[in-house]
């Protein structure tokens, strides 16, 4: 019976071991992880307040306003049944004058959430402003040069549409 005990003694002893030895590896690794995350919050802010900051400077130049812009909700005329730019909601104009802006390089999901006034940090806001984007692709308005890049449709005027993207409330004295 000592022999049983004996043994059973030694193999938790061994088996306390290895669990320490594993607890050091892991607060090792906790050690590790915490700095990898630590980094990439830094990152995150700093991406972010660059983002800001290119909101501000691109609010400036376009007529934007860095907060969301506030409208009634309706549907996306098909491009043919619209007169111009103006028959959109403000949201959308708003993401006009950023496709714009944007040019041959194409706005992307990402600056259109930053755009809507929505954090651009949260997926679920990047795919609703990629939703966006898309459904103004159905309509004719805009056109999906690359995967992920929206370009203005070929007839539509630059110019116009940046004036127009502060929204159809007042029209801006300066010209594009």
């Amino acid at each position: 019976m000592r022999a049983v005990l004996e043994t059973r003694r030694k193999a938790a002893a061994v088996r306390v071991d290895e669990l320490e030895a594993e607890l050091k590896r892991v607060r090792a690794d906790l050690v590790d992880a915490e700095e990898v995350l630590k980094l990439r919050t830094i990152g995150l802010e700093q991406y972010l307040e660059a983002l800001a900051e290119e909101d501000q400077q691109a609010g400036t130049v376009v007529g934007l306003s860095p907060r969301k812009p506030v409208g009634p909700r309706r549907a996306v005329p098909h491009r043919q049944n619209a007169a111009g730019v103006e028959d959109l909601s403000v949201d959308y104009q708003a993401v006009m004058a950023a496709a714009a802006e944007a040019g041959n390089d194409g706005l992307g999901a990402r600056r259109a959430a930053v755009v809507l006034g929505w954090d651009s940090a949260s997926a679920s806001r990047v795919e609703g402003a990629r939703a966006r984007l898309k459904r103004l692709v159905e309509r004719g308005w805009l056109v999906e040069a690359k995967p992920g890049r929206f370009t203005l449709a070929s007839e539509l005027q630059a110019d116009e549409i940046v004036r127009l993207g502060g929204g159809s409330s007042g029209r801006s004295s300066t010209s594009g």
